[in-house]
């Protein structure tokens, strides 16, 4: 009833009740459920990003550098990359994210190389190619672990 007094309609395929905290669900990006403690093991209700919201940014990131951009500067890339990041941390700053973290940087990492790789027509060498410090110092790569533990302090 109320629903109709507001002009509202529920999407049925989308709407589903389930059982906190026996069950997960997705909300805004979040997915909400049962969650353990690293620390103690004991079991509280928490949040983290949702693996559609950590799939989406790792799409916008592989976009990003597809190797027919390659003729954009590396500076202006990394600003773009950056921005994505950035705004994404930032949405997703709340509740359990240093998996998410950890796995948004070590793709980004991939990716970045691989398109220097391309661009400067470097091959892959057994040491390997624009390291981490590289990566992060030279170009200006933002680390979202490294964000998450600047909120901490």
């Amino acid at each position: 009833g109320l629903m109709e007094k507001l002009k509202l309609t529920v999407n049925e395929d989308k709407t589903r009740i389930c059982k906190v905290p026996d069950e997960t669900f997705d909300f805004l990006g979040y997915t909400f459920g049962r969650r353990y403690s690293a620390k103690t093991g004991k079991a509280y209700m928490g949040h983290r990003p949702s693996k559609k919201s950590i799939q989406r940014v790792i799409a916008t990131i592989h976009e990003l550098t597809d190797r027919a951009r390659t003729w954009q500067d590396t500076t202006y890339l990394v600003a773009k990359m950056n921005r994505v990041l950035c705004g994404w941390a930032n949405y997703f700053s709340v509740g359990t994210t240093s998996r998410a973290y950890r796995a948004i940087d070590s793709y980004t990492a991939v990716r970045l190389r691989r398109w220097l790789r391309a661009k400067y027509k470097t091959r892959r060498r057994r040491e390997g190619a624009y390291h981490a410090p590289e990566l992060y110092e030279r170009f200006g790569l933002v680390r979202l672990a490294n964000v998450a533990a600047a909120r901490r302090v």
